[in-house]
């Protein structure tokens, strides 16, 4: 009996770390679309900056609750700057390429994501995944690619901050997931102010007059970024990264319904084929992850965090 229960408690922290993941991709798509409006009229650094202030409406409480000192309490503090950097790189040059590309081009460069992630969490985190869940995962990104239809703006120079920025997203991911002994609310903090950090560098010499609607957007768009980087973080704490990493596709699911509601895009029947492959290819991977795996119960931090 206590077996079984173990197996249950372990498959209900799987199912949490899902449903916190999928949670977490519906506000990073609402950060998209948002950052993309914001870019198209001011600097990257400026909108980094105000973003960042507005992640602090979030994290100030957080901050307090859990003791600032805590901040500088880490483990692994090399890997730890070594995530930092990586998710401030995806940052930036995720609003550096959708600055110039269209939302759908970047974001079938950040759809080959879930790619990356299963191929490191196997070689560094050890999250073994069979021939048929790597089959799963190429499918799904086909049936990106099929939804998408990639244009020839994608061979210029800012497809590459789309290419290297997907990749450092991929990399931040698979380290949050190793660090997960780490509060949640540290590991935003400090991308946080990296992120603020950059923006005040990016922003000399081209900070730019705004209306209140616009500050109003960027403080926004930095309290719905950090949640969502709060979601997912809890996220891989919960789950193994390879499971969640197909999850990333939903974001194309949810770019098609934003782009139905505030935009009156209507998909067509190639964008409707793409995201079913990609929505058969999730399911599948869940279903062979549940099949093979489950997550023991010690490997969910006892602090709560």
């Amino acid at each position: 009996m206590t077996t079984k229960t173990g197996v249950a408690n372990a498959g209900n922290v799987i199912m949490t770390g899902v449903l916190l993941m999928l949670l977490g991709d519906l506000l990073f798509a609402l950060n998209d679309a948002m950052g993309k409006w914001l870019v198209a009229s001011f600097a990257v650094g400026q909108v980094l900056v105000i973003r960042s202030v507005g992640a602090f409406i979030v994290l100030g409480p957080m901050i307090l609750r859990q003791g600032p000192m805590a901040l500088f309490r880490v483990e692994q503090k090399g890997l730890q700057f070594i995530r930092v950097f990586m998710a401030t790189v995806d940052v930036a040059l995720f609003y550096a390429a959708v600055a110039y590309l269209p939302l759908a081009d970047v974001m079938t460069f950040y759809m080959a994501g879930p790619i990356y992630i299963a191929a490191l969490s196997h070689f560094f985190l050890g999250e073994k995944i069979g021939w048929r869940r790597w089959l799963a995962v190429l499918i799904g990104f086909a049936g990106v690619v099929i939804a998408l239809r990639p244009s020839t703006a994608m061979l210029s120079l800012p497809s590459l901050f789309g290419l290297a920025g997907s990749l450092a997203f991929a990399l931040s991911l698979v380290m949050s997931r190793y660090l997960r002994s780490t509060s949640d609310t540290t590991l935003v903090t400090w991308q946080t102010i990296a992120a603020l950090v950059t923006g005040i560098v990016l922003s000399v010499g081209h900070w730019q007059p705004a209306t209140l609607i616009d500050w109003s957007g960027m403080l926004l768009l930095g309290v719905v970024a950090s949640c969502a980087h709060l979601l997912i973080t809890r996220s891989l704490k919960l789950a193994p990264a390879s499971l969640l990493a197909p999850l990333q596709y939903t974001l194309l699911l949810w770019a098609i319904v934003l782009g139905y509601l505030f935009f009156d895009d209507i998909p067509d029947t190639q964008i409707i084929v793409g995201a079913a492959i990609i929505v058969v290819a999730g399911l599948f991977i869940f279903h062979r992850k549940n099949l093979k795996e489950t997550v023991p119960v010690e490997a969910v931090p006892p602090d709560g965090h």
